[in-house]
């Protein structure tokens, strides 16, 4: 590390007893984290004495103004960056977190920086040239469901609506070389020619990004995070998600082997709840998950996913889902599973659960149980059906909606569970609600009722939870 500027050098401390600080206050009292990442209030603006107070003692390590952008050691450290990726370059070393550790550890200044500090920094570096950088804390955190980058501003949902995160990115430079990175890392192109692009990295994050001149003010990058253990039904009970009356009817549909859609809005929380039902299979079922980007993770101990695939810069190699649904078909699917109906991949799949396949599910956007039909028959046009043909295909092969909406806080909740039933004055496929949160059985109760009894399940007895509390639960 450079010593050239005082105000950059790293002062021996006086009292061996007494521990060199991070570039905050408390970054040796908590667990370890080389970043500093302070949600903003309403009103709070961000200063440099937010993130390292003005009467630090010598013996710390001395830090510039620009340091309070979250980079430990400033322009030091992406000096040091420049050393060890031009050295790992140069000797033909691929870059993974423990080739840049053993690669700082080689740097004339390592001797200076204390063992922790070197640790950190070395995971810095490793962020820097090879993962999300100043975001990884952020993904790593199994609350966050989604970062949202505007330029430099950082933006997190935590479950409860967006909150900004202040003190994480530098300049629009750093985002334009973090989105370049992340896209090539998902094997996808991202430049002035082609500013925007659409991927799933390698951890199955879902990540957006849009380059200027096409972002006003931009580079933005959206990443949406998965979770990696699937919710049980009595997690989502108790997160106030679904209420203990639904949870018993959700629990009949999957025994059933009834096939429905899981719908709602952007964000509302479609694929956890999805992936929640689909463990709920019994283990002695085979399950082909069909996904563009593979998000699915449910705790099930006989799942085969596949993935849609993009076309290369040649415009060759483009997978679709139609595809995949087609081949799904000859991999003897006990339940065939689509992440998401966008397309005209909705024919494939009515075609297949018209033809036996009990049981499947997928996911689509709707706003409300009443949009679903019109939604269908939208992306049945995609697929060259006819509107008659269409209807008579979705009466045949779904019978259960299971719709989630997003309240004002920000909480996701399942709202109806709904059943596919025909309207007779119009000829085509209409909902009837079966459960509406707060207010129990709806007009489509009995109708459900008898497609559970019909397949040996017994009907659930209807109890109605009607608020819930974060503190105390349902009442």
């Amino acid at each position: 590390m450079s010593t050239g500027a005082r105000a950059r050098r790293i002062v021996p401390p006086r009292d061996p007893s007494r521990r060199p600080r991070m570039a905050t206050a408390s970054a040796l009292d908590g667990p370890p984290n080389p970043w500093a990442f302070t949600e903003a209030g309403p009103d709070q603006v961000l200063t440099p004495d937010a993130i390292l107070p003005a009467d630090r003692p010598d013996d710390d390590l001395r830090l510039g103004p620009d340091d309070a952008q979250g980079l430990p050691y400033g322009s030091a450290a992406r000096n040091l960056t420049e050393r060890v990726q031009a050295r790992m370059a140069a000797d033909g070393i691929e870059i993974s977190p423990e080739a840049v550790a053993a690669a700082v550890r080689l740097e004339p200044s390592a001797a200076e920086i204390p063992a922790r500090s070197l640790r950190e920094l070395a995971s810095r570096l490793a962020g820097e040239m090879t993962g999300a950088g100043p975001l990884a804390p952020l993904l790593a955190d199994p609350d966050v469901t989604d970062v949202l980058v505007n330029g430099v501003t950082v933006w997190v949902d935590r479950g409860g609506g967006l909150r900004r995160v202040l003190g994480t990115l530098r300049d629009e430079a750093e985002v334009r070389k973090l989105a370049k990175r992340l896209a090539s890392n998902a094997g996808r192109r991202l430049d002035e020619a082609s500013p925007f692009v659409d991927a799933c990295l390698p951890d199955g994050t879902r990540m957006h990004a849009v380059l200027p001149p096409i972002a006003i003010g931009g580079p933005y990058l959206s990443l949406r995070t998965f979770r990696r253990r699937a919710f049980t039904i009595d997690e989502l009970v108790s997160c106030g998600t679904v209420d203990p009356g639904a949870a018993n009817l959700l629990r009949a549909v999957v025994a059933a082997r009834l096939p429905y859609l899981v719908t709602g809005g952007t964000g509302t929380g479609k694929t956890t709840v999805l992936a929640t039902l689909l463990s709920a299979v019994p283990p002695g079922e085979r399950l082909v998950v069909v996904e563009d980007a593979a998000e699915l993770r449910p705790a099930h101990p006989h799942v085969v996913c596949l993935q849609s695939r993009a076309a290369n810069v040649e415009g060759a190699g483009i997978v679709t889902l139609r595809d995949l649904v087609r081949q799904a078909l000859r991999m003897r699917p006990d339940r065939l599973v689509v992440g998401e109906c966008r397309g005209a991949e909705v024919v494939d799949l009515l075609g297949a659960l018209n033809t036996g396949h009990e049981g499947g599910a997928a996911t689509l956007h709707a706003n409300s149980p009443a949009d679903v039909p019109a939604r269908l028959e939208t992306l049945g046009l995609l697929g060259g059906v006819p509107r008659a043909a269409l209807h008579a295909m979705v009466l045949s092969a779904l019978r259960v909606v299971v719709h989630l909406h997003r309240d004002r806080s920000g909480r996701r909740e399942l709202t109806e569970v709904c059943v596919i039933a025909p309207d007779r004055d119009r000829h085509i496929a209409g909902v009837l609600t079966a459960w509406r949160r707060g207010s129990g059985p709806g007009p489509g109760a009995g109708e459900l009722g008898d497609l559970l009894t019909g397949r040996g399940i017994d009907v659930p007895k209807p109890e109605v939870y009607r608020r819930y509390n974060p503190a105390g639960g349902w009442t």
